[in-house]
């Protein structure tokens, strides 16, 4: 009988990590309208709790007012990010040719942007609740409190990265920094949620390799080093977009530079590795391990099949955000892989020998 603190526990993580996988899929689909600057100021759109409808509901000047408050904000964080030696990333705020550009109000835009926002901040109320519910474990296992906990911390850290891309007018640094803070988030709430079932699961034991231990974090970390890859190409397809007005999409790929070609060589990589990994973990006598195999040969697959879909049909924009998602699922599946093999090669005894007496 599964205690009842375990079941609250496991379906509120779910149920934080489904919205988390929702707003990464909001995420995209606000990168590939366009609409990452549809509220110029945060945490208020158009300095209101609830965004405007209709241009006529802001001042005429709303452009250089909220430009002014914008780069009056990028200013101290430029003036801290030099107290503390990163000089480069504080130029490069100033830098960027969007600096002093501010969107015009567009409707859909701007709901957008700000639907993503409260999705947010009920991701926040959701990991607020992982923690209460976490409470039980600070006696019978500290780890999965400190997991919830870190990760209510990191959404509120993500929150504040979420405003200074807003203030920077979506600079590239900012926005790679807030997909890489989102998969570390969805990798503690997924090993809180795994490991606050272990009391309740009979444990398999599998024969430990240090090869494949090694090969399973190489993976999990080459698919994270992927997906920020993903965003600075991202980055270069907004610049393309612009320079050629929005027009000739067929011809957007090939404006694309070294970092294109780069992330498109990885996936072929990629792909090696995680057949090989997978032929490995099919050997092995667990149950558990092939269900999660198979599921990430299925991200795998689908993964492949967007990226293909996006080079060779000129980049559409509905599957941009579905590729982005697809990928974070995968980064997903491929680290609870990498958490259920260590925890049943840890359970395997270790041998014992009589003592011998001399």
């Amino acid at each position: 009988m599964i205690p009842a603190f375990v079941r609250r526990f496991r379906f509120i993580g779910i149920l934080t990590i489904a919205a988390v996988y929702l707003l990464i899929l909001v995420g995209g689909v606000v990168r590939s309208t366009g609409s990452g600057m549809g509220c110029p100021d945060w945490p208020k759109c158009f300095g209101t709790w609830i965004p405007p409808i209709h241009i006529s509901q802001l001042p005429s000047d709303y452009k250089e007012i909220y430009t002014a408050q914008r780069v009056a904000k990028n200013k101290r964080l430029a003036a801290t990010l030099e107290r503390f030696g990163f000089k480069q990333v504080a130029g490069d705020i100033f830098a960027h040719p969007t600096q002093y550009i501010e969107t015009d109000f567009n409707v859909t835009k701007t709901w957008i942007e700000y639907l993503n926002r409260l999705l947010g901040a009920l991701i926040g109320v959701f990991v607020f609740l992982t923690v209460i519910f976490a409470v039980p474990y600070w006696r019978r296992d500290k780890t999965v409190f400190w997991l919830a906990f870190g990760g209510f911390i990191l959404v509120g850290v993500q929150g504040w990265l979420g405003s200074l891309v807003v203030s920077t007018n979506l600079l590239p640094i900012m926005v790679t920094i807030h997909m890489g803070l989102a998969l570390v988030i969805v990798a503690m709430l997924l090993y809180a949620v795994d490991r606050s079932q272990q009391s309740t699961e009979q444990a398999e034991a599998i024969p430990f390799s240090p090869v494949l231990t090694a090969g399973l974090w190489i993976m999990v970390l080459l698919t994270f080093g992927q997906i920020v890859l993903g965003t600075q190409v991202r980055e270069e397809v907004d610049l393309v977009a612009s320079t050629m007005n929005y027009g000739n999409r067929a011809g957007w790929i090939e404006q694309l530079g070294g970092i294109f070609k780069v992330h498109r060589t990885f996936s072929l990589l990629l792909l090696l590795l995680n057949v090989y990994l997978a032929y490995q973990l099919y050997r092995l006598p667990s149950k558990r391990l092939h269900k999660l195999t198979t599921a990430v040969l299925g991200f795998l697959g689908l993964e492949i099949l967007a990226g293909i879909v996006l080079a060779y049909f000129a980049l559409p924009a509905a599957m941009q955000p579905v590729h982005l998602t697809v990928a974070t699922l995968l980064f997903g599946g491929q680290f609870l892989v990498l958490v259920a093999y260590h925890r049943m090669a840890k359970s395997v005894a270790k041998p014992t020998y009589p003592h011998v007496v001399a």
